[in-house]
């Protein structure tokens, strides 16, 4: 357990997740059910670690972009929780310019509304107190 600056309380959950101690047993409970979910449909373009694939900023020859990273050194943490859900649910269409490709599949018929929050819950988890900060003063973290 730790303070921050703000004299919030948080908890370290031993598998690198990182709560809010007010966030209760409903959030721990939720991000481990999207551990889950996250290992069986995402790690494996988006990594186990959260690391997403090599070069991911450089187009393969397909002309699509890797995978991202969902951990701090990428930009999941900059999008709202809305647009995390529209993607994950719906695929990049709608989210991105007209006519980008992508190999981000939609979920819709694979996963739960419920379950893709889950997910969420488990990337989020997995921030720091700072970037967890950072994404709610955007007013990114309201979903789910």
């Amino acid at each position: 357990m730790a303070f921050s600056p703000s004299g919030v309380l948080y908890v370290a959950t031993g598998d690198g997740g990182i709560f809010r101690i007010n966030d209760g047993a409903k959030s721990r409970d939720k991000a481990a059910a999207g551990r889950q979910i996250y290992r069986q449909h995402c790690a494996s373009c988006h990594g186990a670690k959260l690391e997403g694939q090599p070069n991911w900023r450089v187009r393969k020859p397909n002309g699509r972009l890797p995978a991202p990273p969902h951990d701090e050194t990428g930009h999941t943490w900059h999008h709202t929780d809305d647009v995390l859900f529209g993607i994950t649910k719906k695929g990049i269409a709608g989210f991105a310019s007209p006519g980008y490709e992508s190999d981000m599949p939609a979920y819709k018929d694979i996963l739960t509304d419920e379950q893709i929050w889950a997910v969420l819950a488990f990337i989020k988890s997995r921030w720091s107190e700072e970037i967890q900060a950072r994404h709610k003063a955007r007013g990114a973290g309201n979903g789910g």
